[in-house]
């Protein structure tokens, strides 16, 4: 087969940005975003044959994108200088109403919302109605559309920072580039960790062939030596129920996807509700309800406006009821991590 070396960069090409709103979505899907009239089989073409590229290297139109990285554009797509996609500014009142019900705090600079399990950060195939798609409906009197500055996965709920404006999600985008981010994460688990706190550092790969028909992916431990990402984790557990469920706080050091219930999964003890990566083990038992119990609880992040942000999101009713249930005291407001910001 004819490949073209990796260290060698086609010629020709200019370079494009991921936003900082663009963070996660599928390759094909930026470009359908910037060069609409570029179809699917003309970007798998130039795809095999490397004249795409992403950071200097092949991608897949599957491949999900990240903040700042550089995908490199052939000229005779440029060239085509397509309209920019369409999009419908008129928010549905329900969805308006929706996205204000959901604000923690805002800013001149920021809205801080407490994102419900089951409604996506972003579109996706089969997805009609996500936190994104929505965002006009918080336009202020300058009519700048909020960004998305980082995400949840669509059944994790809580802390969901938006920029109001462009200059504010550059440097909260730069801000959790750095790493100079706080987060700490709260999940129920089936099993007590063991030990009961650590750092957990197992690298992560994409691997596909899951689910009924197949098509599903998720992540998997890899080693290593190959292109698996690394991924890092601190997790501590706050307390117990008769040594079968855990309430476990987590803190991402890397930002990897669905890193916290690949890690949570590996050590044995996965999240309840997360059949993707726990199987029938993840069952909640009694009134337990079969959904992901993780919650974005806290942010604490350098704001555009000068000092720093600090939110707490409650917990979702699924997760409030397993707390009720087993006597934790989720207004304690525990930090077993501390101000640590590594």
């Amino acid at each position: 087969m004819d490949r073209t070396n990796e260290s060698e960069a086609p010629t020709g090409l200019s370079g494009a940005r991921v936003a900082a709103d663009e963070a996660g979505i599928r390759l094909d899907r930026w470009f359908k975003r910037h060069f609409p009239s570029l179809g699917h089989g003309p970007l798998e073409r130039l795809l095999r044959t490397g004249q795409i590229r992403v950071d200097g290297k092949r991608a897949r139109a599957g491949d999900r994108l990240e903040t700042g990285q550089t995908i490199r554009v052939p000229p005779q797509v440029r060239a085509a200088k397509p309209a920019p996609a369409a999009r419908d500014t008129e928010t549905k009142p329900v969805d308006k109403k929706l996205l204000r019900s959901l604000v923690l705090y805002e800013d001149p600079s920021l809205f801080v919302l407490n994102k419900p399990s089951g409604l996506a950060s972003q579109g996706g195939s089969g997805i009609t109605r996500s936190v994104d798609g929505m965002l006009d409906g918080l336009q202020g009197p300058k009519r700048q559309r909020p960004r998305l500055v980082h995400r949840l996965d669509r059944d994790t709920s809580g802390v969901l920072v938006v920029a109001r404006t462009v200059p504010a999600a550059a440097a909260l985008s730069e801000s959790l580039r750095r790493r100079d981010a706080h987060k700490i994460y709260w999940a129920l688990t089936k099993g007590v960790p063991k030990p009961r706190s650590g750092t957990i550092k197992i690298a992560l790969s994409k691997q596909s062939g899951f689910g009924h028909h197949g098509r599903d992916e998720r992540m998997a431990p890899a080693d290593e030596d190959t292109e698996a990402k690394s991924a890092v984790t601190q997790y501590a557990v706050i307390a117990t129920a008769a040594d079968e469920y855990a309430w476990v706080a987590l803190k991402p050091v890397t930002g990897r996807t669905h890193q916290l219930r690949a890690h949570m999964a590996h050590l044995g003890t996965p999240i309840v509700g997360d059949f993707k990566y726990g199987g029938e083990k993840a069952r909640g038992l009694g009134a337990l309800e079969n959904r992901l119990h993780l919650h974005a609880r806290s942010i604490d992040i350098a704001s555009p406006a000068g000092g720093r942000l600090k939110a707490v999101a409650p917990l979702p009713p699924h997760m409030k009821q397993a707390w009720d249930l087993f006597g934790f005291d989720a207004e304690a407001g525990l930090d077993p991590f501390g101000d640590r910001r590594k």
